[in-house]
């Protein structure tokens, strides 16, 4: 059976990966920010995954606890921090970029960005 760290680091590189492509090689531009949002969302899950200990326990120190143990033990808690600070920048950026879709929608009547930057090579 396959390890849970592992194939969290294997989804998360494919979240990375399908992110790129839409990013890169599709034409609409919604499309374009859903595949930015995977991109974000595989590099979370990648920092989740590198702050998992399978035998962890929650980084929180108690009265009983000795400091030894406690430090052996406990889950690394920053990396999920950091995954919560970027969660909410991901929602702000991910809301500015579709406001920023619909003005271009509103302003050229298409999402395609080879229509929106003028090239005509369908």
């Amino acid at each position: 059976m396959i390890n849970t760290q592992i194939a969290a680091l294997l989804c998360s590189g494919s979240f990375i990966l399908i992110g790129l492509y839409a990013a890169i090689f599709l034409d609409n531009i919604i499309k374009k920010i859903i595949g930015l949002s995977f991109i974000e969302e595989g590099a979370n899950l990648f920092l989740i995954t590198l702050a998992y200990r399978s035998d962890g326990v929650v980084p929180i120190f108690l009265p009983g606890m000795s400091p030894d143990w406690f430090v052996a033990n406990s889950a690394y808690p920053l990396p999920h921090a950091l995954v919560l600070t970027s969660i909410v920048i991901g929602a702000s950026t991910l809301a500015v970029m579709l406001a920023i879709a619909m003005v271009l929608y509103k302003k050229h009547g298409s999402l395609s960005a080879f229509k929106i930057l003028g090239d005509n090579h369908e």
